[in-house]
């Protein structure tokens, strides 16, 4: 609304959207970061180190973690008004889509690298707990890029009333 547009002129400063919070995509990027800080953290806090599959799983959840949270903040302060240039539905769809196949194979190797027998019963529990939250982290990730590619779209809403209500 009018909060929107005030902060898409280039001078004011970056205006707090509350809104963002309470809609699909906010409170999907926001549980992203949580989980995805979940994963992280999980397996940094093994020996992670001696194993290579866990090495992809903590680069693939280190990466889309820092990524999210910069699209939630990007979000959150409304830059995307701000750079109005970039495709942001179209860009937001791709990196949904991309973070949700790397997060499948970040899941199935974590699932596959956890080992009941391993010497450290701390590692162990780490790793399961991992997998799991490394396969909700995908789900939610697969929930956003339907989301965003409805976004993309344009469906969901009226494309006659969105141009009026664009260039007004």
């Amino acid at each position: 609304g009018a909060a929107r547009a005030r902060s898409a002129s280039p001078g004011s400063p970056p205006v707090l959207d509350g809104s963002f919070l309470l809609s699909p995509l906010g409170g999907l990027m926001g549980a992203q970061a949580v989980l995805g800080l979940l994963v992280w953290s999980l397996i940094a806090a093994t020996t992670y180190h001696l194993h290579a599959a866990y090495g992809w799983v903590m680069f693939v959840s280190l990466f889309f973690w820092i990524l999210t949270l910069l699209f939630f903040i990007t979000y959150l302060l409304q830059l995307d008004q701000k750079f109005y240039m970039i495709p942001w539905p179209l860009v937001l769809m791709i990196y949904n889509a991309v973070a949700t196949v790397l997060y499948i194979t970040a899941f199935v190797t974590c699932a596959a690298a956890v080992q009941p027998t391993s010497w450290r019963q701390w590692d162990y529990n780490r790793r399961a707990a991992a997998s799991f939250f490394a396969c909700v982290t995908m789900i939610t990730y697969g929930v956003s890029t339907f989301f965003s590619f409805r976004a993309w779209k344009g469906l969901g809403s009226n494309a006659a009333t969105s141009q009026v209500t664009d260039h007004a």
